[in-house]
């Protein structure tokens, strides 16, 4: 992320370990001044005590749960009060293991409170700021599971599914000077696998991608104007002729008679 196009701090959500951890790394090696939030208070100083001395860049904390109300509401006053943020990072999220019908019906509402909500109204904050200073970027961190639904995880798949459709929703509404980007890790060595109750190291090695090489991908796909960045992707014409096979069906996705196939007089 461009200084000269975007010059001020960074808020990371989810920012004590993994992905998010890693951006505040990343932006801070870039000259970027952060703020760090995440529920996490411990690793949160330590993070920002590295940073500061490693980088010399200032580091505020901001200790929040986004799926509590009171503490969401704290996150989105600094997007729309700090002017010196320019950049969003829009990563704080968790997965839910087992079969939907298995699943703690209080714990499928927390992931969607974290995944949807909180993103939702993160980037409703920032957006507002950033069109009236006329310059910012939302990066906001989905995943390959939302196009994907035989990877059976039906809520947290629908839930990235979510966040990419609201993010290229958005570039038809939001001016050019603010900047949109959705990244979509695939499988990625962080935490979010042992809290889910899974394990990272049951699967193929060889589908697994290390946090630094997610980041460091997600950050040049930015740097080259992606919308959507998949980072382990090879070619990116694959998505573009995805793309265009959805667009292909919108002549007909609306239409005022039933289509002959179904026999309807």
């Amino acid at each position: 992320m461009s200084k000269k196009q975007f010059p001020g701090a960074a808020l990371v959500t989810g920012a004590s370990t993994g992905i998010g951890a890693t951006y505040a790394d990343r932006l801070a090696r870039r000259g970027h001044d952060l703020v760090l939030v995440a529920r996490d208070a411990a690793r949160l100083a330590a993070l920002a005590e590295r940073l500061r001395g490693e980088t010399g860049v200032k580091v505020d904390i901001l200790q929040a749960d986004l799926t509590n109300a009171v503490d969401l509401s704290r996150v989105e006053a600094r997007l729309r009060d700090d002017a010196s943020i320019d950049i969003l990072i829009n990563n704080a999220g968790a997965a839910l293991g087992g079969d939907f019908v298995d699943q703690d019906v209080d714990k499928v509402d927390n992931l969607i409170q974290l995944n949807v909500v909180s993103v939702t109204r993160l980037a409703h904050a920032a957006a507002g700021a950033f069109n009236a200073r006329g310059r910012g970027a939302i990066v906001n961190i989905s995943s390959v599971v939302g196009l994907l639904p035989e990877f059976r995880s039906p809520v947290y798949g629908a839930t990235k599914a979510y966040v990419t459709y609201f993010t290229q929703g958005l570039r038809s509404q939001l001016p050019e000077a603010i900047k949109l980007q959705a990244v979509l890790p695939g499988a990625t060595r962080t935490e979010i696998w042992d809290r889910s109750g899974g394990s990272v190291d049951a699967l193929d090695p060889s589908t697994v991608m290390e946090v630094g090489d997610l980041v460091d991908a997600a950050l040049a796909g930015f740097d080259q104007d992606e919308l959507v960045t998949i980072p382990s992707l090879p070619e990116a014409g694959d998505f573009a002729a995805y793309d265009a096979a959805r667009l292909n069906l919108a002549p007909n996705l609306s239409r005022d008679r039933p289509a002959p196939r179904y026999g309807v007089a």
